[in-house]
């Protein structure tokens, strides 16, 4: 039978992720750090990758949303549920640094919303030990992305890359818990294709 209370609370959850104003928890990192003086291209390029990294963490909302709710482990879905309130605050942190560099979240986000959400609900759909490895990779290969993004950034940037520096240590962390709740390594093809769809969504939310 369907839940319609669950599902009310489920599509305004995504509702907020999308289109909501996201309150952090922590403060924001880099925020005591003197503003660099960067020039209009590496503003423009800055805003971009951290554009980018707000449609991952729209993304991540969605893929722990889709999991939890196909998952009929309880502890796994409270897991779950507190890893995407953790990473709230990336959200927020990439908002509010997207805002201060002069730019713009994707126009996208519904769309990666929705692809992300379609694969965590089958993850979550092929039992706990795929789940939890699906989780570990896709927090495993957001680390490698982000520590591309530093290599990117301008040195100069202090406030843009104190949040990416936090950000990926948060990655790493939540990809060992997943390791450490039982997390079954995923086939090499899986994780193949799990990157192409990384690159064709970072590709286009740098642009769009």
């Amino acid at each position: 039978m369907i839940d319609i209370d669950r599902c009310i609370t489920e599509f305004d959850k995504g509702l907020r992720t999308i289109f909501g104003v996201h309150p952090a928890a922590r403060p924001t990192p880099g925020k005591d750090l003197p503003e660099a003086e960067l020039g209009d291209a590496e503003r423009r390029h800055a805003a971009a990758l951290m554009r980018v990294n707000h449609c991952g963490e729209v993304c991540a909302q969605a893929l722990y949303q889709g999991q939890a709710l196909a998952s009929g482990n309880e502890d796994l879905r409270d897991a779950l549920d507190q890893a995407a309130r953790e990473e709230t605050d990336h959200l927020a942190w990439c908002e509010r640094r997207i805002a201060d560099l002069g730019g713009r979240p994707s126009v996208l986000n519904p769309l990666w919303y929705s692809g992300a959400l379609a694969m965590g609900l089958v993850a979550g759909k092929l039992g706990d030990d795929w789940n939890l490895g699906f989780l570990a990779e896709t927090e495993h290969q957001v680390e490698q992305h982000l520590q591309g993004h530093l290599e990117r950034l301008s040195a100069d940037d202090a406030r843009t890359r104190a949040i990416v520096e936090q950000m990926k240590r948060d990655e790493a962390g939540h990809a060992e818990t997943a390791r450490s709740l039982g997390a079954r390594e995923l086939p090499a093809p899986v994780k193949g294709a799990m990157r192409l769809a990384a690159r064709v969504m970072t590709t286009t939310s740098y642009w769009i």
